[in-house]
Order: structure tokens, then C-alpha cells, then sequence
């Protein structure tokens, strides 16, 4: 998995040890609010298109599809659940983006507090196509929708992704790769 500091919603690419770390752009909800970075797709130097819409389509592709990969870094305690919705918007004009105009072209579904656990994925997914209508968005983020009142501790990091590492987690909390799960017996 190549991260690109770029087309991070949140955290920051750490190249000496090819992991995330934590800092000032780590997304910790505690209340319903959007990423902490917004990603822009407008290409410096290239004209903005009349719409005022993004100059690099970002999806729908095929093998390789760009990914949207949003995991757990720190667990959570408190609250009921956490959603993750991606979210784009159009160019206000003067080159940032149309605040009142975000649309949702996904969510995931309402993951409760107890599996809100480090490494625990969110929003792992194809980078989907706008909704029918809706223009190709210059502006990208993420929205954090929170169900009760979290009680701090927790983080998530976000990103788009050429390549995810995707392979099966073992038991112990999904955070270490692995065979399989306790009770599986496999004949030879």
C-alpha cells in the first residue's frame, strides 16, 4: 500500500517507517464533523473546467480502481456508533469549495462502539462514481457522523489508496494478520 500525503484525509504519510502517524491532521470524532483535510483534484496549471468542476476524475476505474481505505488508529470509548460518508462538492467559484453543496456518494453503515477498535476497517471500498446528477466534484472529504456523545481516546485515519493490503485478519482484535479464526478445522 503506497500512501500519498496528497490525497490523505487525515494523519500524515511517515516515509522512514512507511506507517501513519499521529498529528494534527488525525481525525479523532467526537461529534458529528468532516475530515480535517479536504482534497482538491483541480491540476495546477490546467484551466478549471466552466462548471467549475475538478480536472482529474478520480473513479470509476477498473483493475487498478483507486480505493478509499478509512480505518481505526486509536479505539474508541464512549458513544453508541461512528459513520463514515464520502462526501464531494463543486468549486464556489473563487477556488474552494461549494460549502453548502457536499453530497454524499457513499456511507458506510453505523458501526457500534465495541467494534470501534484499532485496525478496525470503516470505509473500505472502490472509489464509487457520483450520484446521477451530480457533477464530478473538484473537492473530496470525509463526514464523521457520531451517535451519542464518544468519550474522547478514539482516531481514525482516511485515505484513497491505489493498492490496500488486504488479507485475512487473525482473532485476536483484527489487528494482526494471520490464519484462520479459532474453530476452523480444515482437513487435509
Amino acid at each position: 500500500m503506497i500512501l500519498d500525503n496528497l490525497l490523505m484525509f487525515t494523519g500524515s504519510s511517515n516515509g522512514t517507517t512507511g506507517g501513519i502517524t499521529s498529528g494534527p491532521n488525525t481525525d479523532a470524532p467526537t461529534a458529528t464533523a468532516a475530515s480535517t483535510n479536504v482534497i482538491d483534484l483541480h491540476l495546477v496549471g490546467l484551466p478549471v473546467l466552466a462548471s467549475g468542476q475538478g480536472a482529474r476524475d478520480m473513479g470509476i476505474g477498473d483493475d487498478p480502481a483507486l480505493k478509499i481505505l478509512v480505518q481505526v488508529t486509536t479505539a474508541f470509548a464512549g458513544g453508541t456508533s461512528l459513520a463514515v460518508a464520502l462526501q464531494g462538492t463543486t468549486d464556489n467559484g473563487s477556488g474552494a469549495p461549494n460549502a453548502g453543496a457536499w453530497t454524499t456518494f457513499y456511507s458506510s453503515a453505523a458501526i457500534v462502539t465495541a467494534s470501534l477498535t484499532a485496525g478496525q476497517r470503516l470505509l473500505d471500498m472502490d472509489m464509487p462514481r457520483p450520484p446521477p446528477g451530480v457533477p464530478v466534484p473538484r473537492f473530496l472529504r470525509l463526514n464523521y457522523t457520531v451517535a451519542g456523545t464518544m468519550s474522547g481516546g478514539g482516531s481514525v485515519e482516511g485515505t484513497i489508496v491505489l493498492d490496500r493490503m488486504d488479507a485475512m485478519y487473525n482473532a485476536s482484535n483484527n489487528a494482526v494478520m494471520g490464519g484462520y479464526p479459532p474453530g476452523i478445522v480444515i482437513n487435509n
